[in-house]
């Protein structure tokens, strides 16, 4: 009989709680620590749901060392390996992932705090976090890092991190702000274009492409890291306030026919519009649609945002870098997201030209 659903981070906490905690404080009584559920993973970003079970699932946490202690690791993986119970809440503590198929293990990861981040962000945030590590590390991941839960941090380390990357640096986030209107100001006049070509799918796809990138708009408008594709439209229905504006965004992708689609993206273009003004970013920009050049097609004129927010942009560094973004604003391999060096090398390579 399957055991009864438990969101995965009260299922980790509950591990900790009751597992984890008593062993460290009976054989490792002065270590300092921390431990948490960071990470990838639905549980991390309270995604999951029943479905989420069926794989990469159990009670998994992580417990991290400092620097000094780490070399102790080793004693603490084996300690946990021995005593850790078979079961917890009708889970099995040792589970296979899809990393390591048919290797039935315990998923309590023992490291360092600084070489556990840098293996996984490519970088390690407690020396602090430059322009680079910003825009190569995907939002995806910077997601991960500060959602979950902590359940105990005593040197305070990790808490520190979390807090550090919480957000990007004012200039950061106008540029990735106007970076996200670029995108859609390259593209906004393209469905009536296709339409107008006797392609209505094309229409329909370049019209879905645009609500994506609104979609992601709103997060990053909002402070929140856009995750990747599959998680995007619940993270976007979390937002409080834009149910309006995301009705907007289904009825243009449903619509059968273009003035319907057209109507309706205009609605999302001028709520996204006042949703910029409310920031309080920029001098307030005109909210309304209008026509693109002399084609028959209604347009936010996304490139006036674009280009207010770069003004707006005190580092000039910063407000001079090409209109590429961070790496997720123009890639979405899944392959290439998974490769921490060719991030680096991409972004590196985009913001070096002139």
């Amino acid at each position: 009989m399957a055991p009864e659903y438990t969101p995965g981070l009260r299922l980790a906490r509950e591990f900790y709680v009751a597992v984890v905690r008593p062993l460290l404080e009976e054989h490792f009584p002065r270590m300092p620590y921390a431990a948490a559920l960071v990470g990838p993973g639905s549980e991390v970003v309270g995604f999951d749901t029943q479905r989420s079970v069926d794989h990469d699932w159990g009670p998994r946490q992580q417990v991290f060392l400092t620097g000094r202690d780490s070399a102790q690791a080793g004693a603490v993986k084996a300690m946990l390996a021995s005593r850790l119970p078979s079961s917890f809440r009708g889970y099995p503590v040792a589970f296979p992932v899809t990393g390591e198929p048919g290797t039935a293990r315990h998923r309590v990861e023992v490291a360092g705090l600084g070489a556990w981040l840098t293996g996984r962000l490519g970088f390690d945030p407690q020396h602090g976090i430059t322009l680079l590590d910003w825009l190569a590390t995907p939002a995806q991941r910077l997601a991960e890092y500060t959602a979950g839960d902590v359940f105990h941090d005593g040197p305070g380390g990790l808490t520190r991190v979390r807090a550090r990357l919480a957000w990007y640096p004012r200039d950061v986030w106008l540029y990735l702000l106007a970076c996200q209107w670029q995108r859609i100001g390259q593209e906004e006049a393209f469905p009536g274009r296709c339409v107008e070509a006797g392609d209505n799918l094309g229409s329909v796809i370049v019209a879905a492409r645009l609500a994506r990138d609104l979609m992601r708009l709103c997060l990053l408008m909002h402070r929140r890291y856009p995750p990747y594709s599959k998680w995007l439209g619940t993270a976007f229905a979390r937002i409080p306030g834009l149910a309006d504006l995301g009705g907007s965004l289904g009825a243009a992708i449903s619509a059968g026919d273009w003035p319907t689609r057209e109507q309706h993206l205009c609605r999302a273009y001028e709520k996204a519009a006042s949703l910029h003004n409310e920031l309080g970013l920029t001098p307030p920009l005109d909210t309304r649609v209008r026509g693109f050049y002399e084609r028959p097609y209604q347009v936010i004129d996304a490139a006036r945002f674009t280009a207010a927010l770069r003004e707006a942009i005190t580092d000039p560094q910063v407000r001079n870098l090409p209109l590429t973004g961070a790496i997720d604003q123009f890639t979405d391999s899944t392959d290439a997201i998974g490769r921490l060096g060719f991030l680096r090398a991409c972004v590196s390579a985009a913001i070096a030209e002139p």
